[in-house]
Formats: C-alpha cells, structure tokens, sequence
C-alpha cells in the first residue's frame, strides 16, 4: 500500500512539474510576444522595454504601500481622538464677574459725573410788566474749572434770549479767576404776551487772546418756569454745552493795507463747515463786507452767492479807500449770510477785525498793519450775528 500510495504521490508531482513548465513556456511565449509587440511600436530593444515594464512595477507597488499606510494612520488618528477626554472650563473663578464689573461701571459713572462739574453761577430775573422790561443781573460764578495751562481762567458770561438771539450782552472779563465777580445788569425789552415762550442763556466762556474762546459751561431758565411777580434770584450749576451747536462755520479772507496811496483790500478766499439753513440740510451762502467807523457804515460791498453748499469757494477781491490817519479808526466786519429768494437774508455768522477788536481778530489786524503791501490771509471762526440786512 505504502509503495502504491509513494508511486502515486510520484505521478502527481510528474504532472504538476508538466503543468508547471508549460505554463512557464506559455508565459514566456506571451511575454515574448508582447515584447515583439512592443519593440514593433516603439522601436525600442529588448532589454530596454524589459527595463520599463520593471520599473512600471516597482513604482505601482510603491504607490500601493504609501496608499495602506495612510489608510492606517487615518484609522490610528480617530481612535485617538475617541480616546480623549473633553476639557471642562472651572467657571468658579467666573462666580464673582458680573458684580466686579456691575462695581467698576458705578465706580467710573461716578467719576464722570465728577469730571463734568464745571462749577455755579449766581444771578437774578426781575420783570417789569409796566415797562415790559426784563432786567437780569449776573452776580458771581463758584468753582470754574482751570481752562488755562496756569491753572486759572479768564472767565466772562454772555445773555441773550432765545429764540430770537437778537440782543447778546457780555459781561467784563476777570482775569484769571476761578471765582469771579461780575455784578452787571442788562435790560431786555419782553413784551408780556411773548414773556411765556422766552428762554433766558447764560452761557460762560473762558477768554483767549490769540485764539478762540472755550465755552465752559451754560445755563438755561425758561422764564414760563418761574415766578415772574417777583424777584427771582438762585443760584445753579453749569451744563456742559454742546460745542458742535455753538459753531457757525469758519471763513478765510486776507487784508492788505498800502499806506502811501491808502488802498485797503480784502479778500474773501472760502469758507467752510457753515451752519445748515435750508430744510434740504445746505445753504445759499454769501459775504458782505461792510467798512465801519464809529458805529457807522462806510462802505458795503457783498460775494455772489453760492447755491447748496456748505463750503464754498470765492476768491473775491474788494477795495477802499482808507487814509494812513484813519485805519485805526475803522473796523471791517464780514458777515456770512444765507440768501433766500422769498423771504430775508438769515445771517449765519460774523467775524469783526479792526484796532478795537481782540483775540484772533487783533492779530490778523495787527499783522496786516505790521506789513504793508502784503495780503496776510487767516481762517476764524464765525460768531453770532446781529439780524442786520
């Protein structure tokens, strides 16, 4: 049995070893056969085509390892991220936040209202109804904040009546003093049917010699909030006032004087920034030059006007005649008004230069005096005008 079972086991490993030798001769005849074809359409050798198929093999078996391996690291990646544990904030130290920060908001209010004390004013109202005569009397101001690099101010107070602004009166300035004494009296005729919707201003300024002056603080008493039978007198605290209202716009002009043949020039080059005077949100503006001498109008000269603009542009060129005896004496007051085809001419704002005026004024006077035949030219600030046409 042992010897049949061996002599069979021989027979198969016989046909395998046949089985295997032709299939190793069908391979190589098609290998052959695929190499001839190749060579045919390349024209390339043998072994060179052997080459390529080699190096075809070796790159795809590369590409194959560096696919798995990435396949791998993707499957390590997850697995590591399921292994972790979500963080967890500690919002103990958060306890106490909201009122720590609730303590720094009142702690901060409190200093501003602080910074915003800009001292009091003491004054009196007393209406005349007989003579429709308001009379108000600016007494004194308490605790001024410092407006100057020295640690003082040079206070003085204006009052006018709203809403007409017609009449302003201004008190004498006190030099450098926190706490000033005006003690001034100023008259203003109130008919007593129109006492009702009036609204009397004190508003503080501080005074600057060669620039604009600060407002620091105003006051307002509608006169239907008070008891006019008799004589009101308080004391009150200064409001900040809104700075961006109280500003009418700036002009630039320039003066030139020529004191052998007493030829005056002005020049008004442009303004800028002007207040809003139509319902469209713009202006119609225009300049009038008016040369004035002891309250008295000499000469009056006027731009053209410039249609919706709040910046115009004008480059126009004036002249007088004003003797070397009497430039002194005279005073130019510019006026921007706003034109109106129906009804008057609204005034925006005034800037009056001259030997009597002061501050920024003055300096641009003094200036031109200081160099004849030169135009000095300079920009200021435009200040509440009369409503004169």
């Amino acid at each position: 049995m042992r010897e049949k079972r061996e002599i069979a086991s021989a027979d198969v490993m016989d046909s395998m070893k046949k089985t295997a030798s032709k299939g190793l001769k069908y391979s190589e005849e098609l290998f052959n056969k695929e190499t001839e074809k190749i060579q045919e359409a390349t024209g390339l050798p043998q072994w060179a085509v052997i080459a390529l198929a080699v190096i075809t093999a070796i790159v795809a078996f590369c590409i194959l390892i560096c696919v798995c391996k990435k396949c791998i690291c993707k499957k390590r990646k997850k697995t590591k991220k399921g292994n972790q544990k979500e963080q967890v904030i500690d919002m103990s130290q958060f306890k106490n936040l909201g009122e720590e920060l609730d303590e720094v908001s009142k702690k901060e209010d409190t200093d501003e209202k602080k910074k915003e004390k800009l001292g009091t004013l003491r004054f009196s109202l007393d209406y005349d109804f007989e003579a429709n005569n308001l009379k108000v009397h600016v007494m004194n101001a308490n605790d001024l904040p410092a407006m100057d690099l020295n640690g003082t101010s040079d206070p003085y107070v204006k009052v006018y009546v709203l809403p007409d602004k017609k009449k302003k009166f201004e008190t004498k300035v006190q030099k450098k003093s926190l706490d000033p004494v005006f003690d001034e009296t100023f008259n203003f005729k109130v008919l007593y049917k129109e006492i009702g919707s009036k609204t009397v201003v004190f508003a503080v300024y501080d005074f600057d010699r060669f620039g604009k002056h600060d407002i620091i603080g105003k006051i307002e008493v509608p006169l239907n909030s008070i008891d006019l039978g008799q004589i009101f007198e308080t004391t009150k605290e200064l409001e900040a006032a809104d700075k961006d209202s109280e500003k009418l716009g700036d002009v630039c002009f320039s003066l030139r004087y020529v004191p052998t043949s007493g030829k005056f020039t002005v020049v008004i080059l442009e303004a800028k920034n002007l207040k809003k005077m139509d319902a469209c949100g713009l202006s119609d503006p225009y300049v009038k030059v008016n040369l004035m001498q002891n309250g008295k109008r000499l000469k009056k000269k006027k731009t053209t006007v410039k249609k919706n603009t709040l910046n115009p542009y004008y480059n126009e060129s004036f002249s007088f005649e004003v003797p070397f005896e009497q430039i002194q004496k005279v005073t130019v007051v510019i006026t921007v008004l706003d034109y109106d085809q129906v009804g008057s001419n609204d005034p925006i704002g005034k800037v009056v230069v001259g030997c009597g005026a002061s501050g920024q004024e003055l300096k641009h006077w003094s200036d031109m005096l200081s160099a004849p035949r030169r135009p000095i030219a300079s920009w200021h600030s435009l200040q509440p005008a009369e409503d004169d046409k």
